[in-house]
C-alpha cells in the first residue's frame, strides 16, 4: 500500500509485494546460471560440432544476461523488503528497478530466439546432453516470459490512472481549497469502479440470460462492490496482511476476555421450551435443509457410498405422486432427497428445482414424524444464487401488526416472495393441509435458504399463527430490528462456531475495512514478515504474535488519512478524514441501514481448546445468544468450514445423538447457564 505507480499508471500490486515472487525467480535464475556455468566449464569453451561458435556465444551471453537479472532481482527483493505497509519511502527506488528488469527482458527474448535457431539449424553432431540443455534453457525463457505476461494481466488495474497527489510542502489552506476537486475525483473514481465491476459481472455471467432482471442485479451488485474500497488505496496483499493481523489480535482479546455470560433461557420462548427440545427439533430439520441441496451435497457428505446408492435411482422411470418442476432430468436430485430424509415418494407434495436469479429451489413434504407440513429452501449452489446473495441492499417489507421500520435483504426478500406466491397462489399449502389438516407448518433452510425461509415465515405468519422456522447459518444482514424482534416468537437461528455468513452484513464489512486499515497502519513490521508469521499461525497455531499497537512518534489520528495515493500515506493532517477511532470518521458514518439475524439465536461452539488434532473427537456446546454478538466479523481458518451444511448437521447430531444432554446444574453454578 499504496498501489505501485509505474509506466504511467497505478497497478494492483504494491512495492512491497515483490519479495516472494522475486525470491522465487531469483532461486530459479541462480540454479539456471549454475547449470549454464557447469555446461560451459565441462566443454571448456570448445564445442566440436556444427554451429559451435554460435553455441559458445549463446552460452556466454546467457550467463551475462542471467547475471544481470540475478543482480536486479537481488536489489528488487532487498528494497521491496524495506519499510512498512504504510511507509513506502524506503522503497522509492522500486519503480526504477522495475524499469531495469523490464529492459532485461529484451536481451533475454533475443537470446531465447538465438537458442531456438541454433537448436533447429546448427545442433546436428553436437552432444545430445548439450542440445537438451540448450532446449531446456530456451523453454525456460519462454515459460518465464509467458508467466510474466500473465502476471502483468493479473495485476493490471482498470482503474489505474494516476490519482491526484499533493506536494508535501503544499500549504494546508491551498489543499483545503482543492477539496472540491478531490471530492469530484473520488466521485468519478467510484462511478468508473461501478462500470468496471458491472462489465466484470457480465463477463463472468455471460452464460446467463442478459434480461432486465439480470442487468438490474449486475448494476446493484457493482455499486455495492465497486464503492467498497474506492476510498482507499489497498491492494489484495494489504487486505491479506490486515486479516492475518486482525485474526491474531482477536485471538489475544479472546484469551484475555472473561467467559461470556450465557442467556439463562431463550428470550421470548414459551415456558417449558428448553434448549434440549430446540436442539432436537433443529437437528431433525437440518436433515431436510441439507437434503435440499440435492445430489452434490449428498455425494460430498457420502463420497464412498453415495454414488452407489444414487446410481440405482437416477434415470429410473416412475409414476410420480408429486409435482416436480425443472432442473432434475435424471432424477438424481430427488433421489438424494429421498435418501437423506428417509421419506417416501407419496410424502412429497411439490418439488421445484427451477433456479433463476431471485427464484431458488424448494420442496414441500409431509413430515409424519413431527406431524408437520415442511417447506425446505435450498441454499447457494449456483451462480444465479450468488447473484441473489449479493443483491444486499435493503427493500421495504411492510408486515401488518409490526411497528417500526420494516425492511430486509433485497435478494432474499424477492426469493421469499417468489416462493410465497407458489405456496399460496398455486394452492400448494392448501393441497398439503387438505391431506393432513392437523399438521403444523414448519419452514427450514440453510444459508441463502435460511434467510429466504425466515422471510417466508414472516410473510406466512399471519395466515399460519403456529408455524415454526428453523434457520441454519442465516446471513447477518437480513432483517431490520423491528422484523428481527417480531420473528423471535417463531424463528430459531442456529449458528456454528465462527461462521462468516451470520456475521456478514454491509455495516459489519465497513467495520472490518476500518479495522483492517487501523491494524495495518499501526503495525511497524514489513508485509512479508506479517504474511509469513500469519501463515505459520494459521497452519501450526501457537501464541498470537505481539505486534505493536501503534508506530513510534505518531498520533493515532495521523494514521487515518484517506489512502488515495503514495503521498497521502505520509500521515499529514486531513480536514476531510478524521481518526479511525472517531465517531465522526467516514468509517463510522451510518452509510448502510443496520440489519440483523432473524429470531432467537442458538449458538454452537466447540468445547475445549481452539486448536486440536485433526483426529481428535470434537465436543460441542450450545447456548442462547443475541444478535449483538454477531456485529463484527471473526477471522478464523474455520470461518468458511463452519458454514458448510455437513458441519452444521454433524454438530447437531453430536449434541443430540452421540452423547446424552448435560445441562449445567444450577445448584453447582450460580450463573445458571443453560448449556448443552
Amino acid at each position: 500500500m499504496p498501489g505501485m505507480v509505474v509506466f504511467g499508471r497505478r497497478w494492483g500490486i504494491a512495492s512491497d509485494d515483490l519479495v516472494f515472487p522475486g525470491s522465487f525467480e531469483l532461486f530459479v535464475r541462480v540454479l539456471w546460471w549454475i547449470g549454464t556455468m557447469i555446461l560451459f566449464t565441462y566443454h571448456k569453451g570448445n564445442f566440436d560440432c556444427n554451429g559451435g561458435g554460435v553455441l559458445h556465444t549463446f552460452l556466454v551471453g546467457l550467463m551475462v544476461v542471467l547475471a544481470l537479472i540475478i543482480l536486479s532481482l537481488c536489489a528488487t527483493v532487498y528494497v521491496s523488503a524495506q519499510g512498512t505497509i504504510t511507509n513506502p519511502g524506503p522503497r522509492r527506488s522500486i519503480p526504477a528497478l522495475i524499469y531495469l528488469r523490464a529492459i532485461l527482458y529484451i536481451p533475454e527474448l533475443v537470446w531465447a530466439c538465438l537458442g531456438a535457431m541454433w537448436v533447429s539449424e546448427d545442433s546436428k553432431g553436437c552432444d545430445p546432453a548439450t542440445v537438451g540443455a540448450v532446449i531446456s534453457a530456451v523453454i525456460a525463457s519462454w515459460i518465464i516470459l509467458l508467466f510474466t505476461g500473465l502476471g502483468v494481466v493479473f495485476v493490471f488495474d482498470p482503474l489505474g490512472n494516476p490519482r491526484p497527489q499533493h506536494s508535501a510542502m503544499e500549504p494546508l489552506g491551498v489543499r483545503d481549497q482543492q477539496s472540491t476537486e478531490g471530492t469530484q475525483f473520488l466521485s468519478t473514481a467510484r462511478s468508473l469502479a461501478v462500470k468496471v465491476w458491472e462489465s466484470r459481472l457480465r463477463l463472468l455471467c455471460c452464460c446467463l440470460p442478459q434480461d432486465e432482471s439480470h442487468r438490474a442485479a449486475f448494476s446493484s451488485i457493482a455499486q455495492l462492490v465497486g464503492g467498497f474500497f474506492s476510498d482507499t488505496d489497498l491492494v489484495p496483499s494489504d487486505i491479506a496482511a490486515g486479516l492475518a493481523l486482525l485474526h491474531q489480535e482477536q485471538d489475544k482479546m479472546e484469551q484475555s476476555r472473561d467467559p461470556d455470560i450465557m442467556v439463562d433461557h431463550s428470550p421470548s420462548s414459551p415456558i417449558g421450551e428448553d434448549l434440549e427440545t430446540e436442539l432436537e427439533k433443529a437437528a431433525h430439520c437440518m436433515q431436510f435443509a441439507a437434503a435440499a441441496y440435492g445430489w452434490p451435497m449428498y455425494i460430498y457428505s457420502n463420497p464412498l457410498t453415495g454414488p452407489c446408492k444414487l446410481s440405482g435411482d437416477c434415470c429410473r422411470s416412475r409414476e410420480a405422486e408429486y409435482d416436480i418442476v425443472g432442473g432434475d432430468h435424471l432424477g438424481c436430485h430427488f433421489s438424494s432427497i429421498l435418501q437423506s430424509t428417509g421419506l417416501q415418494y407419496r410424502d412429497f407434495i411439490y418439488v421445484s428445482f427451477h433456479n433463476q436469479i431471485y427464484e431458488i429451489p424448494f420442496y414441500v413434504a409431509l413430515d409424519h414424524k413431527r406431524e408437520a407440513v415442511l417447506v425446505a429452501v435450498r441454499g447457494t449452489l449456483s451462480l444465479k444464487d450468488v447473484l441473489t446473495d449479493l443483491s444486499a441492499e435493503c427493500e421495504n417489507l411492510p408486515i401488518e401488526g409490526v411497528l417500526g421500520s420494516c425492511y430486509a435483504h433485497k435478494g432474499m426478500c424477492q426469493a421469499a416472495g417468489y416462493i410465497y406466491k407458489k405456496l399460496v397462489n398455486d394452492g400448494i399449502l392448501n393441497q398439503a393441509f387438505s391431506i393432513a389438516p392437523e399438521y403444523k407448518l414448519v419452514i427450514t433452510g440453510h444459508s441463502l435458504g435460511a434467510g429466504t425461509a425466515s422471510l417466508l415465515a414472516i410473510l406466512l405468519r399471519n395466515s399460519f399463527p403456529t408455524l415454526q422456522c428453523y434457520s441454519f447459518s442465516p446471513p447477518g444482514g437480513l432483517l431490520s430490528k423491528a422484523l428481527a424482534d417480531y420473528s423471535k416468537d417463531f424463528v430459531v437461528s442456529v449458528v456454528l462456531g465462527k461462521d462468516l455468513v451470520p456475521r456478514l452484513s454491509l455495516p459489519n464489512m465497513e467495520d472490518l475495512k476500518r479495522k483492517i486499515l487501523k491494524v495495518v497502519s499501526n503495525c511497524n513490521k514489513p508485509k512479508y514478515r506479517i504474511l509469513l508469521q500469519g501463515c505459520w499461525y494459521e497452519v501450526f497455531g501457537g501464541d498470537p504474535d505481539d505486534f505493536p499497537t501503534e508506530m513510534d512518534n505518531r498520533r493515532e489520528e495521523e494514521l487515518s488519512q484517506p489512502l488515495l495515493g503514495e503521498e497521502s500515506l505520509m500521515f499529514r493532517h486531513s480536514s476531510s478524514y478524521q481518526s479511525l477511532a472517531s465517531d465522526e470518521s467516514p468509517a463510522h458514518t451510518a452509510t448502510h441501514l443496520p440489519l440483523f439475524l432473524p429470531g432467537r439465536i442458538l449458538r454452537i461452539t466447540e468445547d475445549g481448546p481452539s486448536r486440536r488434532s485433526c483426529f481428535s473427537q470434537v465436543r460441542y456446546r450450545a447456548d442462547w445468544s443475541n444478535e449483538m454478538s454477531f456485529r463484527s466479523v471473526l477471522i478464523s481458518p474455520r470461518m468458511l468450514a463452519d458454514h458448510m451444511p455437513d458441519a452444521m448437521l454433524r454438530a447437531l447430531t453430536s449434541l443430540t445423538r452421540d452423547r446424552p444432554f448435560s445441562l449445567c446444574p444450577s445448584s453447582s453454578n450460580n450463573t445458571n447457564h443453560n448449556t448443552v
